[in-house]
């Protein structure tokens, strides 16, 4: 059984978890931070979170042990057709573009596992432009993905399907199963929107979908990670974001418009 730790340790941890991920636990959220590092800790064989903490920072060369802790902390909950009008209004002058034979890109960042990017392949299909799009997939968690590539979600994750629409995904038991060659149409990458780097290496894209993360960093990480949505858009791009989120108080980076009863950010000129 792992002990309770110090807070001056879970401050520690807080710090390097955010150094790392991106990810903020503020002074409220201490209390879930250290029962899910705990849990983690006693299933890992870890006696006390300080032992933990020096695994992280000086014995993880290959990042193996901290996958594990991301594992531990993210929220991977979602469904399919989750506030689905805002990806039907980002994606309808796209698909108008992909019939008129223009080179279409499309990213769901933070893609947990995998419903929105297969939301977004129905949309595409159902439009009959699938194979004209590009349709990138990216989470932090390689054990998300992999669900994500295999297609099998909880019957939870279906009960936002709308109704008559042809077998993409087809339940059995307590299982959602996606069409394989849906899920072959996405380019399923692992990628930490605390990365720079990595972003850049993704290229641009013409619509960027990145819904309920930026509620988990802080104002500072936030703008880096706005800064880099900003650079990987094609010039008139637009960014569809949470609807409880907001990116208008940190400044002219993007200008904000409203179309279709959805609000969409474009790069400011």
């Amino acid at each position: 059984m792992t002990e309770r730790a110090p807070s001056q340790v879970l401050t520690l941890l807080a710090r390097l978890v955010e150094e790392r991920t991106g990810l903020h636990y503020s002074d409220r959220d201490r209390d879930l931070f250290e029962q899910k590092l705990t849990d983690h800790a006693a299933e890992e064989g870890y006696p006390t979170l300080l032992e933990l903490y020096y695994a992280l920072r000086y014995d993880d060369p290959e990042c193996e042990v901290l996958d594990r802790v991301i594992e531990a902390l993210v929220v991977g909950e979602t469904y399919f057709f989750r506030e689905a009008r805002g990806l039907e209004v980002l994606i309808e002058p796209l698909v108008a573009r992909a019939r008129r034979g223009e080179r279409v890109r499309i990213w769901s960042a933070a893609c947990a596992t995998g419903e929105e990017p297969i939301s977004i392949a129905i949309l595409l299909d159902r439009a009959g432009v699938l194979d004209r799009v590009e349709l990138v997939a990216t989470d932090i968690s390689a054990r998300a993905l992999d669900r994500a590539r295999r297609g099998e979600h909880t019957r939870r994750a279906h009960r936002a399907v709308p109704e008559g629409m042809p077998p993409w995904i087809r339940v059995e038991h307590d299982r959602a199963l996606v069409d394989e060659r849906l899920r072959a149409r996405i380019d399923w990458r692992r990628v930490n929107l605390a990365d720079e780097a990595a972003i850049a290496a993704l290229g641009r894209f013409d619509a960027i979908v990145c819904r309920n993360v930026l509620i988990y960093f802080d104002d500072a990480r936030i703008q880096r990670v706005a800064g880099s949505l900003a650079r990987a858009l094609e010039p008139g791009g637009e960014l569809l974001i949470g609807a409880s989120e907001s990116l208008l108080r940190f400044g002219s980076v993007f200008r904000c418009v409203e179309r279709g009863g959805v609000f969409l950010y474009g790069v400011s000129s």
